[in-house]
């Protein structure tokens, strides 16, 4: 099992004074620290128009933390696919997967909030269909010679040659998604699938069988890549793992209810709460093993596990030891 974690987003709570520039700093010393602690990935994610300043540059944020780090992972997960203008996400991608010689995922999904599609100018009605549509526009951009793609949302001529090529000819792609639709349509299109931290494991494990199910009867090669993503806080004890993170867990929660529903949320209710917490992953160095053993044991050792340890409003210092301790006393134990 592979371990990795994020998702950096920059966010300032309203109750918070830091200048954005910290934040985004804090971004670049969390990635070093991912490396030095010796996971796998870290991750960012992406939303637009937010008022605590939910970072929305995927891209470049992307570039810098390639610049930060020699060996790790990055990615998306994830990045809005159908509000990108195409042959700029082929660029970009192509360009930071360079600079990180090779160790770009991109993560994309069809996103949610109505804002977000109005200000951009697409159709919200078409998310699923322009993902499907940008997927094999990447690879046929990412591969030598002309595009040779004819889009149905683009109008980009077929012999035009997108560059620059990335390092090994391609970037991993990864889709998320938990409705039937959007998992087959990441086992048919992509290289791997991520499971959002909303499921259960038995959630999760029926998911990864329909994609593997899909994946032999498209003729493809291998299962794919899993991505499983979920919350969590390594600390000294349990209670101790749940103040440390709460506060800012409760937050982020309540703001990705807004941007998925376009309302606004003034409070979570006690009941989310209890099933938040019900569904994150924390506590001492044991008992985070232990709970990612039982996704080891419905999913097997091939897994990409993220688990996300960055809140907004948290300590940096806090986050920095969390960091740390997942990667030297938990990660050790999977491997």
């Amino acid at each position: 099992m592979k371990l990795g974690t994020g998702l950096f987003t920059a966010q300032r709570r309203p109750d918070g004074d830091r200048e954005p520039s910290d934040l985004y700093d804090d971004v670049l010393r969390l990635t070093r620290e991912t490396e030095d602690a010796g996971l796998d990935s870290a991750w960012v994610s992406e939303h637009h128009f937010a008022e605590d300043g939910y970072l929305s540059g995927t891209l470049p944020t992307l570039g810098a933390m390639a610049a930060e780090s020699d060996r790790i992972e990055i990615g998306s997960c994830v990045a809005l696919g159908p509000l990108y203008d195409p042959i700029r996400l082929a660029e970009d991608a192509a360009t930071v997967d360079l600079l990180s010689d090779g160790r770009l995922t991109l993560g994309l999904a069809i996103g949610s909030n109505p804002r977000e599609f109005d200000v951009f100018d697409v159709p919200r009605e078409e998310r699923a269909e322009r993902l499907a549509d940008l997927v094999p526009f990447l690879r046929g951009a990412w591969s030598e010679g002309s595009l040779e793609y004819d889009s149905a949302f683009h109008d980009v001529p077929t012999d035009v040659s997108i560059t620059p090529k990335p390092t090994d000819g391609d970037v991993p792609i990864v889709l998320g998604g938990a409705a039937k639709p959007a998992v087959r349509r990441a086992a048919r299109i992509a290289d791997g699938w991520c499971a959002p931290s909303a499921l259960s494991v038995e959630g999760v494990r029926k998911r990864v069988e329909d994609v593997r199910r899909v994946r032999e009867a498209e003729g493809l090669e291998d299962d794919g890549t899993i991505y499983v993503l979920q919350h969590g806080w390594v600390g000294d004890s349990r209670e101790e793992a749940w103040e440390a993170m709460r506060d800012g867990y409760f937050y982020l929660q309540r703001r990705y209810a807004e941007i998925f529903s376009g309302e606004s949320v003034d409070e979570l209710g006690e009941e989310r709460k209890r099933e938040l917490k019900e569904q994150a992953i924390f506590g001492a160095p044991e008992q985070v093993v232990d709970e990612l053993e039982t996704y080891r044991e419905a999913l097997g050792d091939d897994v990409h596990f993220i688990l996300r340890t960055y809140y907004p409003g948290v300590d940096t210092e806090g986050m920095v030891d969390c960091v740390h301790r997942l990667g030297d006393e938990v990660a050790p134990a999977l491997r």
